[in-house]
């Protein structure tokens, strides 16, 4: 059988997920065709359909669509119902099964490939999009002291800690706001490294935290605020998309292969 993926995004040529997923095939023995599918910014599901249509058997989605993915989707996993927003789908028949496999590739690099303990420590994620709403869940599961969330929009901030708050400790606030305190680590979830920029945020709040953007396959604005910040650890988000791909590759076939693996090819 012949399983037929692709990755949704705008801009999607930097994508590294059909290398990723060929390499997953190789190591698992399945036949595996993964294009990369440039979609209008407004008209996601015109062309999610037309790949179903085509006989997809599943496809992943990135940044700006991962909320129009889940608006798509018929059916969801907890993980997707709970962030509300979707990165993965799965085609079984007539159903349009959403998942959200970002917060567990996110958890999984920061824990088992960079050797981070989560449990009680204060994080601060910058930006509250739909990349956000995907790893808060797992986040909150390794029982943090508290998830701070900043955004340019303080008010999407706020919602977006309230709508998580039964299941940790959260708090919401804009960039500007974010002073020098006590942060453990320092999230860019933010599109700002998309488009070469620094997200607005205090001088000096990196002091020994651990930075990780979620941006990968360049050095960052972010990633150099980090260092002249004196941040005490600094980290791309390659381990975080190769983690959960992985992730993906099981929910669409059942077996899960060696993200390790693969990690260690593409940092050659």
């Amino acid at each position: 059988m012949m399983y037929k993926f692709a990755v949704f995004g705008n801009p999607i040529k930097h994508s590294l997920s059909p290398n990723i997923h060929t390499q997953f095939a190789q190591q698992t023995g399945f036949e595996v065709s993964y294009d990369k599918i440039l979609a209008p910014i407004d008209d996601f599901s015109s062309s999610a359909q037309e790949f179903i249509n085509q006989g997809a058997n599943g496809f992943n989605i990135t940044v700006p669509f991962k909320l129009d993915a889940f608006k798509f989707a018929n059916e969801f996993t907890l993980n997707a119902k709970t962030a509300g927003a979707v990165n993965t789908i799965k085609i079984e028949q007539d159903k349009i099964i959403g998942e959200n496999t970002d917060g567990i590739g996110l958890v999984n690099d920061l824990t088992h490939n960079l050797g981070i303990e989560l449990k009680d420590k204060v994080i601060l994620i910058l930006g509250a999009g739909g990349t956000t709403q995907g790893i808060l869940l797992s986040l909150l599961k390794q029982q943090p002291n508290r998830v701070m969330i900043a955004n340019r929009t303080t008010a999407k901030a706020i919602k977006l800690a309230k709508d998580f708050a039964e299941l940790g400790k959260t708090c919401g606030f804009g960039l500007d706001k974010v002073k020098h305190n006590s942060v453990d680590i320092i999230i860019n979830a933010t599109s700002a490294s998309l488009d070469g920029k620094m997200p607005d945020i205090a001088y000096g709040v990196a002091n020994d935290a651990i930075c990780y953007d979620l941006m990968y396959g360049k050095q960052t604005p972010f990633m150099d605020w980090a260092t002249t910040n004196h941040s005490s650890m600094i980290s791309d988000g390659l381990g975080m998309l190769v983690e959960q791909a992985a992730t993906s590759f099981e929910f669409w076939t059942g077996v899960k292969p060696n993200a390790k693996q693969v990690l260690s090819n593409l940092r050659r």
